[in-house]
């Protein structure tokens, strides 16, 4: 009889490992490109001065060009 326990047990920790080491490249990728820094959270500051700022009379996206 095989015991196959322990090419179980390698495939788990490899996968482990594999998926650890990918959240943590992606981690370190976000805050290089700034995601994660002391800004984070201006474009959803800036687009909700935008949505106040626009006409309130007028639907969201009907603004464009050659329109008053």
């Amino acid at each position: 009889m095989n015991d196959y326990t322990y090419p179980t047990i390698y495939f788990s920790y490899f996968l482990f490992a594999l998926l650890a080491g990918g959240a943590v490249y992606f981690f370190v990728r976000s805050v290089k490109a700034g995601y994660l820094g002391p800004n984070s959270e201006e474009p959803k500051y800036r687009m909700l001065r935008d949505e106040c700022n626009n006409d309130p009379d007028e639907p969201a996206g009907e603004k464009g060009p050659g329109r008053p």
